[in-house]
């Protein structure tokens, strides 16, 4: 197996999908990570390495293994901001109350007291 294959496994282990779910999901053939595993290839195309870094928020280099800088962490797990909790629990109620925003708030409190999460 080469260096960059074991990179795109550790990216793909770290999001918590595999291999063939990323191949998928930005359109390229799975039998190319098939090929890097069993040493058929040796890298890949810069179009297909480019749509894998961005995949993942990390540069080409990173991903090739020349790299070795942070990964981005705002490309592995999304925020979630105050907004798309209250359009999730209010489905875009334009009427929020202060009283409601802070009922949703004690309640989460409440439960990750519950579960023992500082």
């Amino acid at each position: 197996m080469s260096k960059l294959y074991n990179n795109i496994l550790s990216l793909c282990e770290n999001k918590g999908i595999t291999g063939y779910r990323m191949c998928k999901e930005i359109g390229i053939q799975p039998s190319i990570l098939t090929d890097l595993k069993m040493g058929r290839k040796e890298g890949l195309s810069s179009k297909n390495a480019d749509k894998i870094a961005r995949y993942f928020g990390v540069s080409v280099g990173y991903l090739l293994g020349t790299d070795y800088s942070e990964v981005d962490e705002t490309k592995k797990s999304p925020s979630v901001s105050d907004e798309d909790i209250k359009f999730a629990l209010f489905g875009g109620e334009d009427e929020i109350t202060d009283e409601m925003w802070q009922a949703v708030k004690e309640y989460a409190e409440f439960i990750k007291d519950k579960h023992g999460k500082k």
